[in-house]
């Protein structure tokens, strides 16, 4: 097994994991007249990650493995960014209306985030894209694990969660808190987990076997890495512990 090997790709995940949420979320809190620029920067950064996820993906050895990580997340960063911002969220920018159940409820949440999950869709198309007939799919699996993990945190939200992490939002979304629910528990939270975890562990045992530092364990090590940290915030979800506590230099004062 190659535990020590694995330690390089391990911490270089979280790091980057840690470091680019806080970074959004600083940017996020900065003065309104910044937005265009911080949108119109983080678009030039989208359009460089596509063509570096392009040339990665021509090779198989562990710093193309790094990079294609790296402009996977940077693509999905723009979305974050877009949204956190208030460019590409929904067509429904209110409150949820007092009283909705059910299925209305569920249409008037879909219509807060629709051009959102639009964004994210036509992302994954350019990603696929990107990725085609590639070499090296790291790119492209960290981008799948970033979307499905997060589709499951929403709907669990929606079903209700403990913490249900509102601080994350800027004032300008604040609105989205009427669409969540507050419970104990809801019934697919063990779904996601153990689902997550049925795919994480044999992950984990693969990297572990590979070759010291080749690109098959790099790009492996990544994935479960990554994968096991959106299986711990979605046990935060569930647990009476927050975790802003990670990010405290990314809640600045909201300008």
């Amino acid at each position: 097994m190659t535990i020590t090997g694995a330690l390089i790709p391990f911490l270089f995940t979280i790091f980057i994991w840690w470091f680019s949420t806080g970074f959004i979320l600083w940017l996020d809190r900065l003065p309104p007249q910044y937005f265009k620029w911080i949108m119109a920067s983080s678009t030039a950064v989208l359009f460089a990650a596509f063509v570096g996820l392009y040339v990665s993906g021509q090779t198989s050895n562990t710093a193309s493995a790094y990079c294609a990580f790296t402009c996977a997340l940077l693509i999905w960063a723009w979305q974050e960014i877009a949204f956190l911002l208030g460019y590409v969220t929904g067509s429904r920018r209110t409150p949820c209306p007092e009283g909705a159940r059910g299925w209305q409820r569920a249409r008037y949440a879909f219509e807060a985030l629709n051009h959102h999950e639009l964004a994210l869709l036509l992302l994954f198309v350019g990603v696929v894209i990107s990725s085609y007939n590639s070499q090296n799919m790291t790119g492209f699996w960290t981008f799948v694990i970033l979307w499905i993990m997060r589709q499951s945190a929403k709907l669990n939200i929606f079903f209700g969660v403990l913490n249900l992490n509102e601080n994350f939002l800027p004032k300008h979304l604040k609105y989205l808190q009427t669409y969540f629910r507050r419970r104990s528990m809801n019934y697919l939270m063990p779904i996601s987990i153990i689902s997550a975890c049925l795919i994480v562990v044999p992950l984990w045992s693969d990297a572990l076997i590979d070759g010291p530092q080749s690109f098959d364990m790099v790009s492996k090590t990544i994935l479960a890495t990554l994968l096991t940290l959106a299986i711990i915030e979605h046990l935060f979800l569930v647990i009476p512990l927050q975790i802003e506590f990670l990010w405290k230099w990314g809640f600045r004062q909201e300008g």
